[in-house]
Protein backbone atom coordinates (compact mmCIF):
# COMPACT_ATOMS: atom_id res chain seq x y z
CA UNK A 1 0.00 0.00 0.00
CA UNK A 2 1.50 3.55 -0.99
CA UNK A 3 1.61 6.02 2.06
CA UNK A 4 1.73 9.93 1.60
CA UNK A 5 4.45 10.98 3.25
CA UNK A 6 4.11 14.42 4.81
CA UNK A 7 6.85 16.64 5.62
CA UNK A 8 7.31 19.27 8.05
CA UNK A 9 10.52 21.52 7.50
CA UNK A 10 8.76 24.78 6.93
CA UNK A 11 11.70 25.51 9.22
CA UNK A 12 14.59 24.59 6.45
CA UNK A 13 12.32 27.01 3.90
CA UNK A 14 11.09 24.33 1.41
CA UNK A 15 7.64 25.46 1.79
CA UNK A 16 5.85 25.28 -1.63
CA UNK A 17 7.17 21.78 -2.45
CA UNK A 18 4.10 20.10 -2.57
CA UNK A 19 2.52 16.71 -4.18
CA UNK A 20 -1.37 16.03 -3.93
CA UNK A 21 -3.78 13.09 -2.92
CA UNK A 22 -4.53 11.49 -5.94
CA UNK A 23 -8.57 11.65 -4.67
CA UNK A 24 -8.63 15.06 -5.04
CA UNK A 25 -10.40 17.40 -7.61
CA UNK A 26 -7.56 18.80 -10.28
CA UNK A 27 -8.56 22.62 -8.92
CA UNK A 28 -8.37 21.67 -5.44
CA UNK A 29 -5.96 23.35 -2.95
CA UNK A 30 -2.81 20.82 -2.52
CA UNK A 31 -1.32 20.50 0.79
CA UNK A 32 2.39 22.41 1.29
CA UNK A 33 3.87 19.07 2.56
CA UNK A 34 2.21 16.04 1.03
CA UNK A 35 3.79 14.50 -1.35
CA UNK A 36 3.00 11.73 -3.31
CA UNK A 37 5.71 10.92 -6.31
CA UNK A 38 8.35 9.11 -4.53
CA UNK A 39 10.58 5.99 -5.19
CA UNK A 40 8.76 3.36 -3.13
CA UNK A 41 11.95 0.95 -2.93
CA UNK A 42 14.18 4.12 -1.75
CA UNK A 43 11.47 5.26 0.64
CA UNK A 44 11.41 1.75 1.93
CA UNK A 45 15.04 1.35 2.24
CA UNK A 46 15.16 5.12 4.09
CA UNK A 47 13.04 3.84 6.72
CA UNK A 48 14.89 0.65 7.15
CA UNK A 49 18.16 3.21 7.79
CA UNK A 50 16.17 5.15 10.27
CA UNK A 51 14.84 2.70 12.34
CA UNK A 52 18.58 0.58 12.22
CA UNK A 53 20.07 3.98 13.28
CA UNK A 54 17.72 4.62 15.81
CA UNK A 55 20.13 4.40 18.81
CA UNK A 56 22.36 6.72 17.34
CA UNK A 57 19.18 9.30 17.93
CA UNK A 58 18.63 8.27 21.25
CA UNK A 59 22.19 8.72 22.44
CA UNK A 60 22.19 12.33 20.83
CA UNK A 61 18.16 12.97 22.10
CA UNK A 62 19.54 11.96 26.03
CA UNK A 63 22.28 14.15 26.01
CA UNK A 64 19.94 17.16 24.79
CA UNK A 65 23.09 17.48 22.08
CA UNK A 66 21.10 19.20 19.62
CA UNK A 67 18.57 21.99 18.82
CA UNK A 68 15.50 20.47 18.05
CA UNK A 69 14.06 16.63 17.87
CA UNK A 70 11.76 14.82 15.82
CA UNK A 71 10.40 11.61 14.68
CA UNK A 72 8.42 10.49 11.64
CA UNK A 73 5.35 8.32 12.60
CA UNK A 74 2.58 6.71 9.79
CA UNK A 75 -0.72 7.97 11.32
CA UNK A 76 -4.03 5.82 9.46
CA UNK A 77 -7.53 7.04 9.41
CA UNK A 78 -9.65 4.28 7.89
CA UNK A 79 -8.11 3.04 4.74
CA UNK A 80 -5.61 5.93 4.56
CA UNK A 81 -2.13 6.56 6.24
CA UNK A 82 0.01 9.87 6.53
CA UNK A 83 3.46 9.96 7.61
CA UNK A 84 3.75 13.37 9.92
CA UNK A 85 7.11 14.54 11.93
CA UNK A 86 6.28 15.00 15.78
CA UNK A 87 8.49 16.88 16.96
CA UNK A 88 9.73 18.64 20.17
CA UNK A 89 10.21 14.46 20.87
CA UNK A 90 11.06 12.96 24.98
CA UNK A 91 11.92 9.25 24.72
CA UNK A 92 10.87 6.82 27.98
CA UNK A 93 10.20 3.28 28.30
CA UNK A 94 10.30 2.29 24.73
CA UNK A 95 7.92 5.61 23.39
CA UNK A 96 8.43 8.42 21.90
CA UNK A 97 6.10 11.61 22.86
CA UNK A 98 5.60 15.17 21.20
CA UNK A 99 3.40 17.27 19.17
CA UNK A 100 2.21 16.49 15.39
CA UNK A 101 4.50 18.68 13.56
CA UNK A 102 1.84 19.84 10.57
CA UNK A 103 -1.79 20.45 9.53
CA UNK A 104 -2.86 16.89 7.80
CA UNK A 105 -3.16 17.20 4.17
CA UNK A 106 -4.96 13.41 3.68
CA UNK A 107 -5.86 11.94 6.99
CA UNK A 108 -8.51 13.71 9.33
CA UNK A 109 -8.05 12.16 12.83
CA UNK A 110 -5.21 14.32 13.91
CA UNK A 111 -4.23 18.51 13.96
CA UNK A 112 -1.06 19.90 14.19
CA UNK A 113 0.23 20.76 18.05
CA UNK A 114 -1.88 17.28 18.86
CA UNK A 115 0.17 15.14 21.78
CA UNK A 116 1.09 11.94 19.84
CA UNK A 117 3.22 8.89 21.01
CA UNK A 118 5.00 6.41 18.56
CA UNK A 119 6.80 3.31 19.97
CA UNK A 120 10.24 2.83 18.77
CA UNK A 121 10.11 0.18 16.42
CA UNK A 122 7.49 2.07 14.53
CA UNK A 123 9.25 5.11 13.82
CA UNK A 124 9.55 6.12 10.17
CA UNK A 125 11.87 8.60 10.57
CA UNK A 126 14.29 10.64 13.10
CA UNK A 127 15.96 13.41 12.47
CA UNK A 128 17.83 16.03 15.08
CA UNK A 129 19.42 19.77 14.01
CA UNK A 130 22.45 21.82 14.83
CA UNK A 131 22.43 24.80 13.65
CA UNK A 132 21.04 24.70 10.09
CA UNK A 133 22.06 21.13 9.74
CA UNK A 134 19.25 17.96 9.38
CA UNK A 135 21.20 15.07 10.97
CA UNK A 136 18.94 12.19 9.99
CA UNK A 137 15.85 12.85 8.09
CA UNK A 138 16.73 9.67 6.56
CA UNK A 139 13.11 9.92 4.56
CA UNK A 140 14.01 12.97 2.86
CA UNK A 141 16.14 11.59 0.56
CA UNK A 142 13.21 9.77 -1.51
CA UNK A 143 11.21 12.59 -1.94
CA UNK A 144 13.48 15.76 -3.44
CA UNK A 145 13.12 14.54 -6.43
CA UNK A 146 9.41 16.24 -6.34
CA UNK A 147 10.89 19.57 -5.17
CA UNK A 148 12.65 22.41 -7.67
CA UNK A 149 16.09 21.54 -8.40
CA UNK A 150 17.00 24.87 -6.41
CA UNK A 151 15.18 23.89 -3.11
CA UNK A 152 16.34 20.43 -3.48
CA UNK A 153 19.82 21.28 -3.58
CA UNK A 154 19.51 23.77 -0.82
CA UNK A 155 17.56 21.07 0.99
CA UNK A 156 20.44 18.08 0.18
CA UNK A 157 23.36 21.12 1.41
CA UNK A 158 22.14 20.69 4.95
CA UNK A 159 21.83 16.56 5.32
CA UNK A 160 24.45 15.17 7.50
CA UNK A 161 25.06 11.05 7.24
Amino acid sequence: MKHQFAICLAAFMIAGCSGRDKNQADNSPKPETLIEEYDEAAMDAAIGTARNRVDDFLKILAENGADSFSVKAAIQDGDETEHFWIVNVSYAEGVFSGEIGNDPGIVKNVKAGQAWKVKKDEISDWMYTKGDLIHGGFTIDPLLGSFPKDKADALRSKLVR
